[in-house]
């Protein structure tokens, strides 16, 4: 493999309509052009740091050997030194090679099967599973085991990509609960549309950091790619897409609150970015700040000690995909589906609970 081959991944949660672009430019070209603009005002910086920075699944060693290789240029012309310092208004342009699609293998791997038919399933998708292969996650996908599970999968494929055989919408992989795929080529088309037209209701329920003023409101945003890393989402004041989420306070702990969600839009990391914005990220998020607030309270002994053992408890962002409601995509009828909270989160809920007692007594 070029050292080229794997700069710049593709990253695990595109949204749908990111998608189909990205499946789109596949079959057009067998090279791609990555652009990294250098935002205004930007610090000083050398460009292997910058590029490492900005770009999934990179490294300083391989923005080198790109570099090395000629595949960069900074403002049209080609770059030969990694020791360049970047400065606002730069424009970097790196050649990518596409690498032929590999094509994903079944596996047996136990999967939580909510519901199944003639043409859809529904999972219960544990945290820690990648939905299907990408960059770094070849194996042990939901997709592998999808495959394993329903033989007519390696023929028919429902949906545009091979890889991503029935896959209607996706979770991050630390993120729990429910998935619905397709398992006929009409019920990928009809379910896409429910999800575009967002006609498909997803509920989630996450713990996030503090207590909201407010009982229950709307987060109506703008988000897009993070100017300074693009591996990551925020909300901006203009350019970005549309992003809506409903949310409601179920409970409240000394310093945490439980919360329910609903999507009305489905944007890439929307809820992870949308309770940052509110100020209340999702505990245990390590690329919004839900593992990084203030953990001191004047209040409160031990109160950053046992924090902190939480977050060692649970080593991922608490979100769950906790229902799903859509019309079934043969019959029209309208079906919904219920999950409950992960042990994990459940476990965590319990130690706020009792804090929060103890301390009121």
């Amino acid at each position: 493999m070029s050292p080229l081959d794997d700069l710049a991944g593709d990253l695990d949660d595109l949204s749908q309509e990111e998608e189909d672009q990205e499946q789109l430019e596949a079959t057009q070209a067998t090279e791609r052009i990555l652009e990294v603009p250098v935002p205004k005002g930007e610090r000083p910086e050398r460009v292997d740091q910058f590029l490492a920075r900005m770009i999934a699944n990179s490294s300083r060693t391989k923005v080198h050997d790109a570099i090395a290789a000629g595949a960069v240029t900074v403002n049209g012309v080609r770059l030969d030194k990694s020791s360049y310092k970047v400065r606002g208004g730069d424009l970097f342009q790196i050649t990518i090679p596409r690498p032929p699609r590999m094509r994903a293998q079944a596996e047996d791997i136990p999967i939580d099967i909510v519901y199944e038919d003639n043409a859809l399933l529904v999972v219960n998708k544990p945290p820690g599973m990648v939905v299907h292969p990408a960059h770094g996650s070849t194996t042990g996908t939901l997709v592998n085991a999808l495959l394993h599970h329903i033989s007519e999968f390696s023929a028919t494929h429902p949906g545009s990509d091979p890889n991503r055989p029935g896959i209607v919408h996706r979770l991050d992989k630390d993120t729990s609960g429910l998935l619905v795929v397709a398992k006929t080529e009409e019920a990928h088309r009809n379910l896409a549309r429910q999800f575009y037209l967002h006609t498909a209701h997803r509920i989630y329920n996450a713990i996030v950091w503090g207590n909201p003023k407010q009982q229950f409101g709307r987060i109506e945003t703008q988000i897009a790619r993070h100017p300074k890393d693009r591996k990551r989402f925020t909300v901006v004041d203009e350019g970005g897409k549309v992003a809506i989420t409903d949310y409601f306070v179920l409970e409240e702990f000394l310093g945490f609150t439980f919360v329910e969600l609903k999507l009305q839009t489905g944007r890439t990391h929307q809820i992870r970015v949308h309770l940052q914005h509110l100020g209340h990220p999702v505990f245990g998020d390590a690329v919004y700040s839900g593992r990084a607030m203030n953990l001191t309270r004047q209040d409160v002994p031990h109160f950053k000690q046992w924090v902190e053992n939480l977050l060692t408890k649970l080593p991922r962002q608490a979100l769950h995909a906790r229902a799903l409601r859509l019309h079934h995509p043969t019959t029209n009828e309208l079906m919904e589906w219920s999950v409950p909270l992960p042990e994990d989160m459940q476990n965590v809920l319990l130690a706020m609970s009792k804090m929060t007692i103890a301390l009121s007594e």
